[in-house]
């Protein structure tokens, strides 16, 4: 493996998952509804971002241990198929999709990295 692959593969599921988290993030912004003042929103906001926190907190882990994110992200993309799409295939292609995407990269990236330490 060159020194470039390896750096891509170590870095792409650490990066991916940040935006990840930051495409579950911008649906907190559903909070903010017509009509509702801004301080009333806040709480709604907050709790809606957590989601977005647990990624990211995922994340934070697996820059350590990358076979907690290839864990806790293919599991979380069943979870979200099985219980929260509701049978919408588009719902789950839009949330489980990237999760399954980045889990697969944190497990690839666990799997490579005796050879990445090599070169």
């Amino acid at each position: 493996m060159t020194a470039t692959s390896g750096r891509l593969l170590v870095w792409s599921p650490r990066i991916i998952g940040i935006l990840v988290s930051l495409f579950i993030g911008m649906f907190a912004l559903d909070a903010f509804s017509e009509g509702k003042p801004f301080l009333h929103a806040l709480p709604d906001f907050l709790i809606h971002l957590s989601p977005a926190f647990v990624l990211l907190t995922i994340v934070g882990a697996s820059f350590r241990w990358p076979w907690i994110g290839a864990v806790a992200f293919i599991c979380l993309a069943a979870v979200y198929a099985m219980t929260m799409s509701k049978g919408r295939l588009d719902w789950m292609l839009t949330i489980s999709g990237p999760l399954l995407v980045v889990g697969a990269l944190f497990l690839w990236s666990w799997f490579e990295r005796g050879k990445l330490h090599e070169s």
